[in-house]
């Protein structure tokens, strides 16, 4: 058993700081800090005053240096897996794209092999996987491929469950909701409206058929307006909805970040959108077969389309934080606690409760990353 001392632990509502935590491969007791602890027969980690957070869970993020899940390669999720460990994530859903069936196949072939028990590596754990497409509106398509547009069926989904944690869908493409209805009542998948052109009815209407959540608010769905509130007034307004946010400071302007905050609460979920250019520099780069062009934290097609981001899942925290005013426990649970409950793995995942899995990272006031243990092994240390 070990014990961290002289550490700020972030759980989901306050700071605790006069506390040691223990731990193996799963999390312990928050104890009192005494001189009788102290003599006791423990490996001491002493945290030297930095924070320990919860491994931090990235449920959108396609890529990660010059690799995207979408490629079907079980070594390339594996070297995403490293790089974004390095950035606090100790457990994430490589997120696919709209692009052929067979491709998505191939992809989910790679995704399930990497979440086999017998895979081990120094990096984030894989919990599954996040469909983005195929079953979109081609007019909010974004940097998602129109060839490869599917109406929705619910056998997609069903046929992998056993790696399926949640897909974006149009719900206005899905004819009286019905492959929404079936996946709800048979699966706990999470269905999130996503590149969409659906009016705020119709977001209403899919929210009561099982939708329940938001893929990168206010990005490829309809917008906010005083006499059609669209998706996003809908997704605000449904408290049993959650919505992501890549609060990278470009995709939405962060003078909008404490009204999200405000109107949603615990159900802000930090994401990067992540694409293959993360971790590299400036230069051409490809997400989804289409080239895309980064400079600074922008990623575009060829035509100005904005083609996911370049974020890291700690500096999204960063970000929310100074933007909202809140405290660190507030913006490290939209990042760790609020995604692993929306998939269903806060039993596991996402808090330093008792018994979750040892997933711990130490990080510095500007959420700089310091050191990362998975599973109670130390992972990454600055």
């Amino acid at each position: 058993m070990r014990c961290i001392l002289n550490g700020k632990l972030v759980y989901p509502d306050h700071v605790k700081t006069d506390a040691a935590l223990l731990f193996d491969e799963k999390i312990g007791e928050a104890v009192p800090d005494t001189e009788e602890l102290r003599k006791q027969d423990l490996e001491f980690i002493d945290a030297q005053g930095a924070y320990v957070l919860p491994g931090l869970v990235d449920i959108h993020i396609h890529g990660y240096l010059d690799e995207d899940a979408s490629d079907g390669k079980p070594e390339g999720i594996e070297k995403m897996a490293a790089g974004i460990l390095q950035n606090g994530v100790t457990s994430f859903l490589p997120t696919t794209m709209t692009v052929s069936l067979a491709e998505l196949n191939k992809a989910f072939a790679a995704i399930r092999e990497c979440m086999e028990p017998s895979k081990t590596w120094c990096g984030a754990q894989v919990l599954g996987v996040h469909a983005e497409g195929p079953f979109i509106n081609p007019s909010k398509k974004g940097a998602q491929a129109e060839e490869h547009i599917l109406k929705p069926y619910a056998g997609f989904v069903l046929e992998n469950l056993d790696i399926m944690r949640l897909i974006t869908l149009a719900p206005e493409m899905d004819p009286d909701f019905r492959a929404i209805r079936e996946i709800a009542a048979s699966s706990d998948v999470l269905l999130s409206m996503g590149h969409t052109g659906a009016d705020f009815n119709t977001a209403r209407a899919g929210i009561a058929a099982g939708v329940r959540h938001a893929t990168h608010l206010f990005n490829a769905m309809t917008p906010l307006h005083h006499r059609d509130p669209g998706v996003v007034g809908a997704a605000l307004l449904a408290d049993e909805v959650s919505c992501e946010l890549i609060a990278d400071t470009f995709h939405v302007n962060p003078n909008l970040y404490p009204m999200i905050a405000k109107m949603k609460g615990d159900q802000v979920n930090l994401i990067t959108d992540c694409t293959r250019a993360g971790g590299l520099p400036d230069g051409t780069y490809s997400l989804g077969g289409q080239p895309i062009y980064v400079k600074g934290i922008e990623c575009r097609l060829e035509d100005g389309t904005i083609a996911g981001s370049v974020l890291k899942l700690n500096r999204a925290v960063a970000n929310y934080r100074q933007y909202t005013g809140l405290p660190i426990e507030a913006a490290v649970a939209a990042a760790s606690y609020h995604p692993a409950r929306a998939i269903h793995c806060d039993d596991k995942k996402g808090s330093l409760l008792k018994n979750r899995d040892a997933d711990l990272v130490f990080a510095n006031e500007n959420m700089d990353i310091l050191k990362v243990y998975r599973g109670g092994k130390l992972q990454y240390e600055a």
